[in-house]
């Protein structure tokens, strides 16, 4: 029997909710959008047959996804159950389109392809710490609004159409992370090429080479290298750049949020204004001939009409059309009275606030000098182990490679085995910074060699001799689970001579050995 064969369009549901347009029929389901006739108001709706035996599951799943608040998922406003035979998940609705149809017709730029992406990383960073994945993240599920921002569908709903469990316990919870990660690489390839890795999603399969999916650069030209490494890091096994994997959303956020610029446009494309106001590639002229071999590009589906005028622009427009004939000779004829009382007004002011014979005693302070900010430059490092429990310096001779300005060389540690606090043997390791002279010092970049990395930021104020302990300095900042960048801003400034990054946590560099690797570290100031 066809389980859309009780629903029809007019139905209502729990005497709230009126059935409008079917959408679509997938995974079991059927997707309805709906009105609210108590909040007037559309809502999406869902539907699963009471006796299809995924309903139970469906029904927790779509429980569980509450948790998450972040507003880039669409919160689930409504249960009902066995209303028509069916159990009904309401959700809000959005108007918006589908990436699987932004993509078709062609590719996004770097910035909006970044854009996206890290909009959608960094809403599964906020699921993935409340304990809630998707496990099924494609396209299609990731709605693009005409304001450029994103909404996701389907978390953990998705997966329980699709699969007989309906938990995740503590031995499946880094699977089903890898797969939401994994996934979100998948989008950023799609969003770079407009091929999808393993195709299936209304897409054209991404191309492969000896069994591994070839980089964005590879597919298409003009590619960001930032993007590009990001990309591999997500999907590559191993990647090709020779850095390490990107295991969690929040760490593909963090590097894409510091990722460069596009590459230049084309000079020879054509730019016209695009009626996709999410899409801002340049757009050929349609009525112009087409390159050599090579086709005119598809014409884009209207997804969305431009923005109606503002209520400023609507503004303007009626001055402009009222500024014709007499009015307008009117509207010149009262600016020049304006102008008029204006220098009058200054003219009498100034002449009441003339000075006096005797000239006023200034009791201002004096003005503050204005100072910039100037990365600093580095006097001398050294290793920091302070015994007891270490050994006074550690791998010494490499110390220097951390301030030499080169990211592909770096001070190592030494290797830890089983724990990631360094082998529980003690408290820290790291490196102390002597700046020649007492600096005011605002911020330390570290860049890293391997991820995460957790660390913290020492200063030492009012110390002349380099310390011998941690005790002997005052911590001003830190960083958990560091990706390969991270910057530690400082609420104030603070006066010191001496800096200590000190590493706490270090990243995983083969199976339960743990290693921590600064390549670069960087501290900045006031001048």
């Amino acid at each position: 029997m066809d389980q859309t064969a009780a629903l029809c369009s007019g139905l209502m549901l729990s005497g709230r909710y009126r059935l409008d347009d079917l959408i679509k029929e997938s995974g079991g389901a059927v997707t309805w959008k709906a009105y609210d006739t108590v909040l007037d108001r559309p809502v999406g709706v869902q539907a699963v047959r009471a006796d299809d035996r995924r309903a139970t599951a469906f029904m927790l799943a779509a429980g569980r996804s509450t948790a998450v608040s972040d507003p880039r998922f669409l919160r689930v406003l409504d249960i009902i159950e066995g209303d028509h035979g069916h159990t009904f998940l309401v959700r809000e609705w959005a108007r918006a389109v589908s990436l699987d149809h932004v993509l078709g017709p062609s590719t996004l730029t770097n910035t909006r392809s970044t854009h996206v992406v890290l909009e959608l990383a960094d809403a599964f960073a906020q699921a993935h710490e409340a304990g809630v994945y998707h496990r099924h993240l494609r396209p299609a599920t990731v709605l693009v609004k005409d304001n450029g921002g994103i909404r996701i569908i389907g978390l953990a709903t998705d997966h329980a159409l699709r699969s007989a469990h309906h938990d995740v316990d503590d031995a499946d919870v880094g699977y089903a992370e890898q797969l939401d990660v994994e996934a979100i690489g998948k989008i950023l390839y799609a969003c770079l090429t407009g091929r999808y890795p393993g195709g299936d999603e209304g897409l054209a399969p991404a191309p492969r080479e000896h069994g591994r999916v070839l980089r964005p650069r590879q597919v298409r030209a003009g590619v960001s290298p930032d993007v590009d490494t990001v990309c591999d890091r997500i999907l590559g096994r191993p990647p090709r750049h020779h850095r390490p994997s990107l295991r969690t959303a929040r760490d593909v956020a963090l590097e894409l949020a510091m990722t460069g610029d596009d590459s230049p446009v084309d000079p020879e494309v054509q730019v016209a204004s695009s009626p996709d106001v999410f899409r801002h590639d340049p757009v050929r002229d349609l009525h112009a001939d087409p390159p050599p071999a090579v086709n005119p590009p598809k014409p884009r589906p209207a997804a969305l009409a431009p923005p109606p005028p503002t209520p400023l622009e609507r503004g303007v427009s009626k001055v402009k059309s009222s500024t014709k004939g007499s009015e307008r000779k009117l509207i010149w004829l009262a600016l020049a009275v304006i102008a008029v009382l204006s220098v009058t007004l200054t003219f009498m002011v100034g002449r009441a606030s003339a000075p006096s014979d005797e000239p006023p005693v200034d009791d201002s302070p004096p003005a503050e000098v204005s100072r910039s900010v100037v990365d600093f430059g580095v006097d001398s490092v050294t290793s920091f182990d302070p015994r007891p429990d270490g050994d006074g310096e550690e791998n010494p001779g490499q110390a220097k490679l951390a301030v030499d300005g080169d990211s592909s060389t770096a001070w190592t540690t030494r290797e830890y085995y089983r724990r990631d606090d360094l082998g529980g043997l003690k408290d820290g390791v790291g490196l102390l910074i002597d700046l020649g002279r007492v600096r005011d010092v605002t911020a330390v970049q570290v860049e890293f060699g391997a991820a995460p990395t957790s660390f913290r930021v020492y200063s030492a104020p009012g110390v002349a001799k380099p310390p011998k302990n941690t005790s002997d300095m005052v911590r001003v900042g830190g960083y958990t689970d560091a990706p390969t960048g991270a910057s530690v801003s400082l609420s104030q400034p603070t006066t010191t001579r001496y800096v200590l990054v000190w590493l706490t946590r270090l990243p995983e560099v083969d199976t339960d050995i743990f290693q921590g690797v600064v390549s670069e570290v960087t501290v900045r100031g006031l001048e």
